[in-house]
């Protein structure tokens, strides 16, 4: 029958926890192609000519998102700060005392919904939604008022993003909506001196000027794996550029001309997402985001101990003959040979001898009266 051996000692069982790495690399190609970046016409406004049809949010795939073998890597999306400037001037017209809604100009779009993307990650990342992500320099601070949020799918993040490997290239000037951009930049939270921790969202690192690494341009939240980039800061905000964008008149078009800040109030946000994917990523081969993400492997150890006599027989029926004698190789040498066996298996059970797992080795070992071993068993989770 099988051997059953106790383990009682605390030397028996360890646990530990191991972190796998893994690099992410996501081209320029897949994040400004239209085959690989996903609209959602989730949100559409009613009235003069044919309406604008717009997403909240745009998923970017690592190949044509048609495809049942296509992967979603990460969202895009964007917000404003309801107490910012670039709200509050201009295109903002009043609050319903009973309602609270805040109303806007008809040259502006989506503008509430900006507003309550910028609350809906605050709540997520900073516990409070009427809270504003702030960037830190020294002893000065100052708010992200129009962030553009990157939300990496758990499949990629994986359980944490690794500090200090994250890095994304944007071309920052640019004369069109939809052309070329130069001025090429990288931002990465390398060097960055912050590192902090939130009781909401985990550990926080700060997203630099790879060049500057003094100058903030956005957060990195590493637990949950959504960077968040104030636009202000990674694009040129004075340079004005143009091209058509969507509008409630009787063609659904108008041609905007204007600075950054403008144009994120006037656009919707498919507008704004398609320009900064299209335009600001380029369209090539070369590596638009990467960093490494870690995965928490935790381990429980089974230090199997086989001594010399133990696990010396078997439990196969034909071990033995119908008399209950050990079958030998050599029936003339049957009192000389010893009991061996080929051990295959390791059974694991509770304390109420229900098995739980079973190991199989590599190989069958022999065991017999001069082999003693040590067979280590190890289960991850």
């Amino acid at each position: 029958m099988a051997t059953f051996i106790a383990l009682t000692e605390a030397t028996d069982i360890k646990s530990q926890q191991d972190t796998l790495e893994q690099l992410v690399d996501i081209l320029q190609n897949d994040v400004s192609s239209s085959s690989t970046r996903r609209k959602y016409q989730s949100w559409v406004t009613g009235g003069l000519g044919p309406g604008v049809t717009s997403s909240l949010f745009q998923t970017i795939f690592d190949q044509d998102f048609t495809l049942q073998t296509a992967n979603p890597v990460f969202d895009v999306t964007f917000g404003l700060n309801a107490t910012s400037a670039i709200v509050l001037t201009g295109s903002y017209l009043y609050t319903d005392s009973n309602t609270g809604k805040m109303y806007f100009t008809s040259q502006s779009l989506q503008m509430r919904e900006k507003i309550d993307n910028y609350r809906l990650f605050a709540q997520d990342l900073l516990g409070d939604a009427s809270a504003n992500f702030t960037l830190t320099s020294g002893s000065t601070s100052s708010t992200i008022n129009a962030p553009m949020f990157l939300c990496f799918k758990r499949v990629f993040a994986r359980d944490r993003m690794k500090r200090e490997t994250f890095a994304v290239r944007m071309y920052v000037t640019c004369s069109m909506l939809s052309g070329s951009a130069t001025g090429q930049k990288i931002y990465t939270d390398v060097g960055s001196s912050t590192n902090i921790q939130i009781d909401t969202a985990g550990q926080v690192s700060t997203i630099v000027d790879s060049s500057a690494t003094t100058i903030p341009v956005g957060l990195l939240y590493l637990d949950k794996g959504i960077a968040v980039l104030d636009m202000e800061r990674v694009l040129d905000n004075v340079q004005s550029f143009s091209g058509a964008i969507h509008a409630v008149n009787t063609s659904g078009f108008q041609q905007f001309n204007g600075s950054l800040q403008n144009f994120l109030v006037s656009a919707s946000i498919d507008d704004i997402a398609d320009h900064v994917c299209s335009t600001r990523f380029s369209s090539s081969n070369a590596t638009a985001i990467a960093f490494q993400n870690q995965t928490y492997i935790n381990s429980t150890i089974f230090f199997c101990r086989f001594r010399a006599d133990d696990c010396n027989y078997s439990s196969n029926p034909t071990y033995t003959d119908t008399d209950g004698r050990i079958v030998v190789i050599d029936p003339g040498q049957e009192e000389n040979q010893q009991s061996f066996t080929f051990m295959t298996s390791i059974g694991l059970y509770n304390a109420k001898d229900e098995l739980l797992a079973v190991a199989k080795l590599s190989r069958p070992v022999l065991k017999d009266k001069q082999r003693d071993y040590t067979l280590k068993v190890r289960l991850d989770f």
